[in-house]
């Protein structure tokens, strides 16, 4: 790597002083920033990617190093900085085993790339960054002085690990080099040519590198891996979260007030929260991709509960959410009874409605609104009902229709289905 030096970079405002690498002894002082080390940062900017960044323990100087160059609003989304284990606990979920471990700045890259994912612009490539170190502090420290460099992209995760030589360095020139060595990991992950980290290491300073693949519960959840995750309002993602007692599916592109009243009323009838379901096949459509899911999701960041499914009928989603109350809109209800969803079969409409119905029986809130019938036999006289209370078939009916159980029991407005 080129020495940090005193050139200026032309036609940048680039003449306030930097820090790193001064204590590290790996490159001299200066007073004004390095022209390679600019244009690098630069052209991190420039990637094309969004990003977030969650550091802890030590190097959080590389934030202030990707906004030092102008542009760094193109790159930067957020940084997060979870220093107190408490909020360390609250960023991730739950309290790490260790805090200066691989697994936590992998957790912690993942988090950070699912963040990312929902506010980045749609024409980026969001990826999130995750590190934590242990440095020299004042108390004696038994371990390794350390850090951990995750980043996190849609096809996985790359995982730096560095052991520094104990004793070499005091607390600000172990400081500054985490801190380059998380600005040089970011730049790879970015597709950046960057220079190895062995050029800000010492003779005494260990580094191994490991490639994973993602863990992401959504993308377990694409690849089939997971039938379904639970994604609650402040972004933590459950791959076993317990079955909610009511649901109400749609595609949510976008979601819409209609939605928002629908399950509002649902909820005060039944007694019980409402949580939105979005599948991520459809049968009309093609699978909707990682990005395209979280862009739908940030929808209802710090809003609702949504579950995420690989069941596009309401066939599979009966057997995925069992006992579950369905809410459901005329359209939706319109597609319930709608041949081609049953491969084009009358017989097997009926049949799978006759079935259900069979093994149905009165559940909590059935009672509530007027007695439920079973379907048996009624798939089309449900149809009709949706298609007559409501002038516009396409427009989300303020409860007109609650799917109750698996598709067994509907109900209109006060009156059961006759």
């Amino acid at each position: 790597m080129t020495p940090i030096g005193v050139e200026d970079v032309e036609g940048s405002d680039l003449r306030s002083k930097v820090g790193i690498g001064r204590r590290s002894g790996i490159m001299p002082p200066t007073t004004h920033m390095d022209v390679a080390w600019a244009r690098l940062i630069a052209d991190v900017q420039g990637s094309g990617r969004q990003a977030v960044l969650a550091v802890t323990g030590g190097g959080t100087a590389a934030i202030a190093e990707l906004l030092r160059v102008p542009g760094g609003s193109r790159l930067l989304l957020e940084a997060i900085v979870p220093y107190d284990p408490r909020s360390l606990a609250e960023f991730l979920g739950q309290a790490p085993e260790q805090a200066c471990s691989a697994e936590t700045a992998v957790a912690m890259a993942e988090r950070a790339r699912g963040r990312a994912a929902a506010i980045a612009r749609p024409e980026a490539v969001p990826i999130g960054l995750g590190a934590t170190a242990s440095l020299v502090s004042d108390r004696p420290k038994q371990g390794d002085h350390r850090c951990h460099i995750a980043v996190a992209t849609d096809t996985g995760t790359e995982l730096t690990s560095i052991v520094l030589d104990k004793g070499r360095r005091d607390r600000p020139a172990e400081e500054d080099l985490v801190a380059r060595a998380i600005v040089l990991c970011l730049a790879q992950g970015c597709g950046v040519a960057a220079p190895p980290l062995e050029t800000v290491l010492a003779a005494g300073d260990r580094c191994t590198r490991r490639s994973l693949p993602s863990s992401s519960p959504i993308d377990r959840l694409l690849s089939g891996a997971l039938a379904r995750v639970t994604v609650c309002p402040d972004g933590q993602l459950a791959a076993s979260a317990p079955t909610p007692s009511a649901v109400l599916p749609g595609s949510f592109n976008p979601r819409h007030g209609g939605h928002v009243g629908l399950a509002r009323t649902a909820a005060q009838i039944l007694g019980t929260p409402v949580h939105f379901e979005l599948s991520v096949l459809n049968v009309d459509k093609p699978a909707l991709t990682a990005r395209e899911v979280r862009r739908r999701l940030a929808q209802f960041a710090w809003q609702a509960t949504v579950e995420l499914t690989r069941a596009p009928t309401f066939l599979e989603k009966s057997r995925l959410f069992q006992d579950v109350t369905f809410v459901i809109g005329a359209d939706t209800a319109e597609r319930l009874v709608a041949a081609r969803y049953y491969g084009d079969s009358e017989t097997r409409m009926h049949a799978a409605g006759n079935g259900q119905a069979r093994s149905a029986l009165p559940r909590r809130g059935a009672a509530r609104r007027g007695r439920a019938r079973p379907l048996a036999g009624r798939w089309r006289r449900a149809g009709a009902l949706c298609r007559s209370v409501h002038r516009d078939p396409g427009e989300p009916l303020p409860l007109r229709c609650l799917l109750h159980g698996p598709p067994r029991r509907l109900r209109a407005g006060g009156d059961g289905v006759e």
